[in-house]
């Protein structure tokens, strides 16, 4: 585990408690709304993986239409906040894997989600995540990608851009310590480059606040 993402894993084992406050903002809700009825449509009926679930607040969204779901998530204070919330019976697990590192997890997946957890991968790791990702899909696996679109007055500055193209923010906490947390926002044009070796079918949707992507994994 690279030491950026051990940080980024004490980041938000630090934030659990106060992680779903980001969803409160007034001026997001419409979207939100909007964006949940489109995932539980993407994921219906299906047997889904998702990664770096968190809180499990989409888990909670995606549990409502899917068959069923494994949420992992690396930090055990995530998966804390995750399990005090009620789910339909027998329909969702959790457990400690790493996005990296998921050839611990068994089942067959028909499906796989990732809410805000795209713009925490450093650019040169995304083939590999991906490539790890979609060996533990099935073949033809419907994917979906859930993140920010970058707007200002609503967003956390950007405050600086590595020599690679990553760009960070400066979050604070509310027990007063301070993070640089990477944050990319990609567009629809450079997600479609990045996934064209892997995806069929891909769709993009802007909403004000947020991204979607949508796709089905290539045969292996």
């Amino acid at each position: 585990m690279s030491a950026p993402h051990e940080t980024l894993i004490d980041y938000y084992s630090r934030r659990a408690a106060e992680y779903e406050a980001i969803y409160d903002k007034p001026e997001r809700r419409a979207d939100l709304a909007a964006l949940k009825a489109y995932v539980q449509t993407v994921m219906s009926g299906h047997d889904v993986l998702e990664i770096a679930c968190g809180t499990g607040y989409w888990t909670e969204v995606m549990a409502a239409t899917c068959r069923s779901i494994c949420a992992v998530d690396a930090s055990l204070a995530m998966l804390g906040m995750a399990l005090q919330k009620s789910f339909p019976a027998n329909r969702v697990q959790f457990q400690a894997a790493d996005a990296y590192a998921l050839d611990t997890v068994e089942g067959t997946f028909t499906a796989g989600c990732a809410a805000f957890w795209w713009s925490h991968v450093a650019l040169h790791e995304l083939p590999a995540f991906l490539k790890g990702f979609h060996a533990a899909l099935e073949p033809g696996a419907q994917v979906c990608f859930i993140d920010n679109l970058y707007v200002k007055g609503s967003s956390t500055p950007l405050v600086r851009t590595d020599a690679e193209g990553n760009t960070y923010q400066t979050r604070h906490l509310n027990d007063g310590s301070q993070h640089e947390v990477l944050k990319n926002f990609p567009d629809e044009a450079t997600m479609r480059q990045l996934l064209a070796p892997f995806a069929n079918d891909i769709i993009w949707r802007d909403f004000t606040y947020y991204w979607c992507c949508t796709y089905t994994v290539a045969q292996k």
